[in-house]
């Protein structure tokens, strides 16, 4: 059985978004050094369901200063203008849908970025399917196939495949990291600002997984 890092995300997650650029140094590094003793497996978690309802205005409220709060401590670059340009919805399940359908043409990576773009610096409401629709056309994605897919069974089903995964082990919210190996899996703690400590925390749990000590 492969050794996985599990990365558990979801494209509407502002945590996420911020944890962005560290994530992303984190895999460069891993496969630079681990490449062939570690998979990483992208698991969406399904932040919030399908729902036309306007979001009310206190949690546009709280996710405003979770996007403050984010800016101050990671300078992450967030568009305020959303909140007054676009009606938001608490609906993350349609862009999850539009990641796994963009992964079937190998491009899941290039959407959650293009989802993410969209929403926090360009102003796009990333719970409506025309953005999903322009996104698919940004980064050349066959737009019937997409268009296909991302209404599928198949895909609804992959995703509530991924957000049982997610509830099944022991991660914590968004962004999170699970190591799974044979005997069980092992949390690796999210670093915000530094590479180092998760890097040592992997190679740590790939040398227990190789003595085969159990973690549950």
């Amino acid at each position: 059985m492969p050794v996985k890092l599990f990365y558990f995300h979801d494209p509407m997650c502002s945590w996420c978004w911020g944890f962005a650029p560290t994530w992303q140094r984190l895999q460069d590094r891993i496969n630079s050094e681990l490449n062939h003793k570690l998979k990483i497996e992208y698991i969406l978690g399904g932040l919030a369901p399908d729902s036309d309802e306007p979001m009310p205005l206190e949690l546009q409220q709280t996710l405003q200063s979770y996007w403050r709060r984010i800016e101050q401590m990671l300078g992450t670059e967030f568009n305020h203008d959303f909140w007054a340009k676009c009606q938001p919805r608490r609906s993350t399940y349609p862009a999850c849908r539009a990641v796994i359908a963009a992964g079937k043409q190998g491009k899941e990576k290039a959407m959650i970025r293009a989802i993410q773009e969209a929403y926090y610096l360009k102003a796009k409401n990333p719970s409506d399917y025309s953005t999903h629709v322009d996104l698919a056309q940004n980064i050349n994605l066959n737009e019937k196939a997409f268009a296909q897919d991302i209404h599928s069974d198949k895909t609804n089903e992959e995703l509530h495949r991924q957000i049982q995964l997610h509830r099944s082990l022991p991660s914590n919210g968004f962004p999170s990291l699970v190591i799974e190996y044979e005997k069980g899996h092992i949390p690796i703690p999210v670093d915000y600002k530094h590479v180092e400590p998760m890097f040592d925390r992997i190679k740590s749990a790939l040398n227990n997984s190789n003595t085969g000590e159990s973690h549950g």
